[in-house]
């Protein structure tokens, strides 16, 4: 990688700006995937509670340690507290758990998952017979921050960040914040571009990381949705600029976001895609074809994850879209 292939946060740590995702894979398959990672030269590691895939990613990364191939500090490891874990009094225990799946001393990166809660509990998903969510109305995201600002200070985490939350709800927190708010996660792809919540951040120096910077095509399949969405590896726009420059669609929408400094963590189990979305840093989009992916921007209406998938979580006060 090259000297444009980091992002500086306000901690001084540098955040490779291209991360390998990890949502919706688990097991075996995860376990060979995050190999290949790690052999064509991703640093990066995204993952979180809810993934539920600490685990595999901790046995893997044990092996590549124990070979001597890796040191800890070579990694940029990221995970975050999960919904029902979203109260102060829990902060603690949760990022203990991720340390100790991960089989690591500390995280890069700890991020509060989604501004809304679940009912306290061992249940990841815990719900009513309705099939509906149970969730927790007293979310506070003022204690919550203050409780990850002790894991800073109690050096299980070098920075913290959110994710999925909104203009408002960040604002709150910048304004009794002693520690930075190094990192926001959200949906971010050509289809749903965020330029209000982009603009908002860089204005306050939080680094921003776009989750499902190709669509989600394997997770809609599961929820039945893939016919709803376009798929943006068919967009004809990219295909032409893809054709334009002779690389593949998934590079050219992965440059498209990293060529504004912002950081991207696309998921793929397959070894010639994972070697293929890393090849980005030896050639720039030119400003014109910026433009064209710039106007195939939807707005609010191209957001794939409204967490419509958790039966009920609108109904909580600080649900965020």
């Amino acid at each position: 990688m090259t000297s444009n292939s980091s992002v500086l946060l306000p901690t001084g740590q540098a955040m490779p700006i291209l991360g390998f995702g990890t949502w919706n894979a688990s097991g075996k398959e995860l376990e060979v995937a995050l190999d290949a990672a790690l052999t064509a030269g991703y640093r990066h590691i995204d993952t979180a509670t809810a993934y539920e895939n600490e685990c595999a990613i901790g046995n893997t990364l044990k092996k590549w340690f124990d070979s001597g191939k890796l040191k800890r500090s070579d990694l940029f490891i990221v995970t975050k507290l999960p919904p029902n874990g979203n109260r102060a009094k829990d902060v603690e225990k949760w990022i203990k758990k991720s340390l100790a799946n991960l089989q690591i001393s500390y995280l890069d990166l700890y991020l509060v998952h989604v501004p809304f809660a679940f009912e306290n509990g061992e249940d990841l998903r815990p719900h009513n017979e309705n099939g509906e969510i149970r969730i927790d109305i007293d979310t506070d995201h003022l204690q919550i921050w203050s409780a990850m600002e002790e894991q800073v200070l109690e050096k299980r985490t070098k920075a913290i960040g959110l994710s999925n939350f909104n203009i408002h709800q960040i604002k709150k927190i910048l304004d009794n914040a002693k520690l930075p708010i190094s990192n926001l996660q959200i949906e971010l792809h050509v289809n749903f571009q965020q330029k209000e919540l982009i603009k908002f951040c860089q204005d306050n120096n939080i680094s921003i990381t776009a989750y499902s910077p190709l669509g989600t095509r394997g997770f809609l399949k599961e929820i039945g949705k893939a016919n709803t969405i376009p798929n943006l590896l068919e967009n004809p726009t990219v295909l032409e600029i893809a054709e334009k420059y002779k690389k593949t669609p998934a590079q050219i929408l992965l440059k498209h976001i990293i060529q504004k400094g912002i950081i991207a963590i696309p998921k793929s189990s397959t070894s010639t895609r994972i070697k293929e979305n890393i090849q980005l840093f030896d050639w720039e989009l030119r400003v014109e074809d910026i433009d064209k992916l710039n106007a195939i921007d939807m707005g609010e209406s191209g957001r794939i994850c409204d967490f419509s998938f958790f039966k009920g979580v609108e109904k909580h006060p600080e649900f965020p879209f």
